[in-house]
């Protein structure tokens, strides 16, 4: 039997977190090869991981990865079953380089898993013992040198944002729009009135017409209450209309400045429907 280094055994139970006795002897079964050794372990622990896939996954982490030169984008969620292991420092670079294989995704759109990807995941399967999965992966294509892109965490990874816009605009300034995006109290459905889903269109108008007719106001009446209804709701819930978290004396559009556009923008949080 081959001659098993500790620096060795303890490099290997570093990089995949488990107990030192089967990073030795996943070494020696590797006659003292690392990168085998690596191999082999995430082998066993894989088959011991594609039991437990029926646990629930309720924690997790938003990451982004932007790549401005190229006008690409990415938006990963990232699951696992405890906020322990979410918080934790291998899951967090995990989550990241998730992201990082995603932007590299052919298509634009939702991506799905790549073997690439999954093998991040059966790694981090491997170092916490949980059932962690890629939740969803998003990938946005925009004009090649043109595209500007915000990114915002909030401080527990669990809720991101992604800004897609072109114009003069900064980073600075597109973060603090991500950031008011995640704390509006109503949340935005849409950059502009016309973006927002017409079923929700559909639904208030709906809801203003009943209320218009429950008034008992005359039609002329109770025509300009539905459409003075659906203006404050526009102004509630479009982007640029809304009040800026940090300055209510300004509207988002007054931040972002006549020079530059806000194109689209991903609000995600761990846990939501996709």
């Amino acid at each position: 039997m081959s001659e098993i280094n500790p620096k060795d055994v303890m490099r290997l139970r570093n990089e995949t977190g488990l107990p030192m006795m089967d990073c030795k002897a996943a070494l020696a079964e590797a006659k003292g090869d690392f990168e085998t050794a690596k191999d082999i372990l995430r082998k066993k622990m894989k088959g011991k991981m594609d039991k437990r896939t029926d646990r629930a996954a309720g924690e997790g982490r938003i990451a982004i990865a932007t790549n401005e030169k190229s006008g690409v984008a990415a938006m990963v969620e990232v699951r696992a079953e405890s906020d322990f292991t979410a918080k934790n420092e291998n899951f967090v670079k995990a989550a990241q380089k998730i992201a990082d294989l995603a932007i590299e995704s052919v298509q634009a759109g939702d991506v799905q898993p790549t073997p690439a990807m999954m093998a991040v995941i059966d790694e981090i399967r491997a170092q916490t013992g949980e059932n962690c999965s890629i939740a969803r992966a998003h990938k946005i294509v925009g004009e090649t040198g043109t595209t500007a892109f915000g990114t915002y965490i909030h401080h527990d990874g669990k809720t991101g944002v992604l800004i897609q816009a072109t114009g003069s605009i900064n980073a600075a300034t597109l973060k603090n729009i991500g950031m008011h995006i995640t704390a509006s109290p109503m949340r935005p459905l849409g950059v502009t009135a016309k973006d927002i889903p017409a079923n929700l269109v559909e639904k208030e108008r709906k809801f203003r017409i009943e209320q218009a007719m429950e008034s008992g106001k005359p039609k002329e009446i109770a025509e300009k209450m539905v459409e003075g209804g659906m203006r404050k709701f526009y102004e509630e819930v479009a982007l640029l209309e809304q009040p800026f978290v940090m300055d209510e004396s300004k509207k988002v559009k007054d931040i972002v400045g006549p020079n530059a556009q806000i194109v689209g923008f991903y609000r995600w949080q761990v846990g939501e429907s996709a």
